[in-house]
């Protein structure tokens, strides 16, 4: 009898994620479901996708309160690293240039890029300034889709895991509702002061793909093994407009 593997579906796994799936649980009922949401993703969806990471995961964790950052290095010390590559610096650029993400935000336009060029079904984050943004998502899918590629599914875990509910017909757990214009916490915060700080420390085109690599290629060198999903021929052809002649 012939045995058909079947691939899992990929999820990019963004640093706010791992955030809230290490801190210390909450008493705000908010910050708490999703404290809860992530470890339900980490701990009941580990079998029904892959969970992927990339260098700015690592360099984003990596930052912060000593002790709390090894806890998160360590929670996605097994899971799949994307490899750098230069098309996800050129989808960078564009993403910036349009104005999908902010020119002050690249860390982020890092996450899109790596998830999009890698051809991965999901990407989860609670960053709703940037990412799972409702105002930007249809803009960032018509970067990717200008640019030849097909947009990643960008979401919060409480959604991928509602949305597989739903596939399976089984009921989706009640989680407290919130204004994502106006909700914050503190881990959220720190997320965003560590975005603001790479920002800052690389602020000229290029600059952060050029550390990320020179990043990957140490890591390499201390046997981290890396993993590329591209594949050119799945590229959307791009018309060329009359104003290109």
């Amino acid at each position: 009898m012939l045995k058909y593997a079947t691939v899992k579906p990929r999820v990019y796994i963004e640093p706010t994620v791992v955030s809230h799936l290490v801190a210390r649980p909450s008493n705000d009922a908010i910050l708490a479901s999703w404290q809860r949401a992530s470890q339900r993703l980490w701990k009941d969806y580990a079998d029904r996708f892959e969970f992927v990471i990339s260098d700015i995961v690592l360099a984003e964790i990596q930052r912060g309160n000593p002790t709390a950052a090894q806890q998160r290095l360590e929670v996605v010390s097994s899971l799949t690293v994307l490899e750098l590559l230069p098309e996800i610096d050129v989808f960078v650029q564009k993403l910036l240039d349009t104005g999908a993400v902010p020119w002050n935000a690249e860390p982020d336009a890092q996450h899109i890029a790596i998830a999009t060029v890698h051809g991965i079904e999901y990407l989860v984050s609670w960053n709703h300034k940037h990412i799972v943004n409702e105002h930007k998502r249809e803009h960032i899918n018509q970067v990717c889709q200008a640019t030849g590629f097909q947009p990643t599914t960008i979401c919060t875990p409480i959604e991928l895991m509602e949305d597989t509910q739903m596939k399976e017909k089984e009921t989706p757990e009640k989680y407290p509702e919130f204004d994502p214009e106006t909700y914050t916490n503190p881990i959220l915060e720190e997320c965003y002061r560590i975005k603001a700080e790479i920002s800052a420390q690389f602020k000229k085109p290029g600059e952060l793909y050029a550390y990320l690599k020179a990043m990957q290629e140490e890591n390499k060198q201390n046997g981290v093994k890396y993993v590329s999903y591209y594949d050119p021929s799945k590229r959307i052809p791009i018309e060329e407009s009359d104003d290109d002649d």
